[in-house]
C-alpha cells in the first residue's frame, strides 16, 4: 500500500492508469453473473438461518423499530454478525474466491439446503413471513452492496477484470450497477402502488437535489483531477443525471402503472430498431462533436434504456407486490411463483436477443442489456423469496439500514471511495493490503448506516 508523494503529480499520473485498468474489458460469462449473483441473495437467506440476535438488539416487525433502541453494545454485535455472514462473504466472492465462484455457490446451496432440512426435522419452527416487504427489502440490499463494494474493488488488482464494466459489448457484474439501481426502485416506486400524479413542476422539485447532485459530481471529480471514463456516459454526464432525466420523463408521460409497462416495451423496442439501423455505431464510436449531445451521446441517448426499463419494472412491481385484489397469503404464493416465471423468461428473451438481434451493451443501454439485468435481479429476488422455507426469518438490522437509506449508502460509498483512491495507490496494492483496504471500508458504510437509521436519517427524493 503506496500513499502519494506529492499530490497534482500522483493524481494526474495514476488517473491515465487507472482509466486504462478499467477500459477495453470484455466482461465475463451470463452463466458466471448468475452465480455470483445468486451467492448474493443466498448469504441473505444463510444469515437468517443464524437468526439470534444478541440482548434484544432484533428489528421488530409489528412496529418498524429496534428492540432496545438503547442497547449499543447488542446492537453492535448483532450488526458484526450480519456483517460477517452477508458482507464478507460478497468481498471474498469479487475477489480472491473469484476464480472457485461455482464450486463456492454450489457450497453455499448445500449448506443452506442442509441447514433448512435439519432446522425444519429437528426443533426449530417455521414462522413464515406475512407480508412481501421483507422479501423486496433483501433484495434490494443484496443489489446495493454488491455495488458499493464493487465500486471500490474495481480500482485494485484483486478485482477480477472480468467482472469490471464492458466497453463496448458484453456481460459483467459492474455492468448491472446502475441498471439494477434504477429498476430495484421502479418496482417499489409510489407510481407502482398507484398512489403517485406528480405535476412536471413537482417532479423538476423533487429531482432538484439529484441534478445538484449531477453538477457537484462533475466539479468535483474535474476540480481533483479525479479518473473518469468517458465512454461510461460522456464528457459531462453521469448516473445522477441519468435518475434526474428518468423521474422527469416519468412525470411528463403519466401513465397508470397499468400501461406503463406497454409503453415501456414501446420505447425499448423503437430505440432497439434505431441501434439496429445504425445509432449504435454513432455511440460506440469514440469521435465527439463539440455540442453538449456529441460530448455526451452514451448518457444522454441510453436515457431511452433506462426509461424504458423503468416503466416496465413499474408494471412488474404493480403486478407482483401491490395488487389488493388478492387474499394476502395468496398474494404472497403467487408472487413468488410469478418472479421464478418471470426470471426464466428474462433469461431465454436475452439468449435470443444475443443471438438474434444486438449483444448486451451498458454502454448504450440496448433491450438486451434490459433484459439481462431483469433476469439478474428477479432471480435475485426469487431467491430471497425462498425465505418462508426457512426457520424464523428475519430482517437483519444491517438490511433495514441499508434498505431504509440506498441513495443515502450509494452516495457515501462514492464519497469513501473517492478518497481512498485519492490517498492510496491502489494499482500497486497488494491482495491482502486490498483486502484490509476493502474490509475497512465496508464495515465503516456498514456502521455508518446503521448508526444513520438507528437516529432515523434518511436520504430520498427519488
Amino acid at each position: 500500500m503506496n500513499l502519494p508523494s506529492s499530490g497534482n503529480s500522483f493524481i494526474n499520473t495514476n488517473r491515465q492508469l487507472k482509466e486504462q485498468f478499467v477500459s477495453n474489458l470484455n466482461g465475463c460469462s451470463m452463466l458466471e453473473v448468475f452465480a455470483l449473483t445468486a451467492v448474493f441473495s443466498v448469504t441473505l437467506l444463510i444469515r437468517r438461518l443464524f437468526d439470534q440476535d444478541f440482548k434484544g438488539a432484533s428489528f421488530k416487525k409489528d412496529d418498524d423499530a429496534f428492540a432496545a433502541r438503547n442497547n449499543w453494545s447488542g446492537i453492535l454485535m448483532t450488526t458484526v454478525v450480519d456483517f460477517l455472514f452477508i458482507v464478507l462473504p460478497t468481498i471474498l466472492v469479487l475477489t480472491v474466491l473469484a476464480d472457485w465462484i461455482y464450486i463456492v455457490a454450489i457450497f453455499l446451496f448445500v449448506v443452506l439446503i442442509l441447514c433448512v432440512t435439519y432446522k425444519r426435522y429437528a426443533f426449530v419452527s417455521i414462522e413464515g413471513i406475512h407480508t412481501l416487504g421483507p422479501y423486496i427489502s433483501a433484495y434490494r440490499v443484496a443489489v446495493m452492496l454488491g455495488t458499493c463494494i464493487c465500486i471500490l474493488a474495481v480500482d485494485f488488482k484483486i478485482f477480477p477484470r472480468r467482472y469490471a464494466k464492458t466497453e463496448t459489448y458484453g456481460t459483467s457484474v459492474m455492468d448491472l450497477g446502475v441498471g439494477s439501481f434504477v429498476l430495484a426502485n421502479s418496482l417499489v416506486s409510489r407510481k407502482a402502488r398507484g398512489t403517485l400524479r406528480t405535476s412536471l413542476k413537482k417532479a423538476i422539485l423533487s429531482t432538484s437535489p439529484l441534478i445538484f447532485l449531477g453538477f457537484a459530481r462533475l466539479v468535483s471529480t474535474t476540480g481533483v483531477n479525479y479518473q473518469v471514463h468517458v465512454g461510461e456516459y460522456g464528457q459531462h454526464w453521469n448516473f445522477f443525471f441519468t435518475l434526474a432525466s428518468i423521474s422527469i420523463l416519468t412525470a411528463i408521460v403519466n401513465v397508470s402503472p397499468m400501461y406503463s409497462g406497454i409503453l415501456g416495451s414501446l420505447i425499448l423496442i423503437g430505440y432497439q430498431v434505431c441501434l439496429s439501423k445504425g445509432l449504435n455505431i454513432y455511440l460506440l464510436s469514440e469521435e465527439r462533436g463539440t455540442d453538449i449531445v456529441s460530448r455526451n451521446k452514451e448518457g444522454i441517448y441510453s436515457i431511452f434504456g433506462y426509461w424504458g426499463m423503468y416503466l416496465v419494472g413499474v408494471q412488474l412491481g404493480s403486478y407482483l407486490f401491490f395488487g389488493n385484489h388478492i387474499h394476502e397469503m395468496s398474494l404472497k404464493n403467487w408472487a413468488r411463483i410469478r418472479v421464478w416465471i418471470l426470471a426464466l423468461v428474462f433469461w431465454l428473451l436475452t439468449l435470443f436477443l444475443e443471438v438474434h438481434v444486438e449483444r448486451p451493451s451498458r454502454r448504450m443501454c440496448n433491450l438486451a442489456y434490459v433484459t439481462n439485468v431483469m433476469a439478474v435481479n428477479l432471480q435475485m429476488l426469487a431467491i430471497v423469496m425462498l425465505a418462508d422455507y426457512i426457520p424464523g426469518p428475519k430482517i437483519s438490522i444491517l438490511e433495514k439500514a441499508f434498505n431504509n437509506n440506498l441513495l443515502g449508502s450509494f452516495l457515501l460509498a462514492n464519497l469513501m471511495t473517492g478518497l481512498v483512491n485519492l490517498t492510496i495507490d491502489t494499482l500497486s496494492t497488494s491482495t491482502v493490503a486490498a483486502l484490509i483496504i476493502l474490509s475497512v471500508y465496508a464495515s465503516l458504510l456498514s456502521a455508518t448506516v446503521v448508526v444513520a437509521d438507528f437516529y432515523g436519517f434518511k436520504l430520498k427524493f427519488w
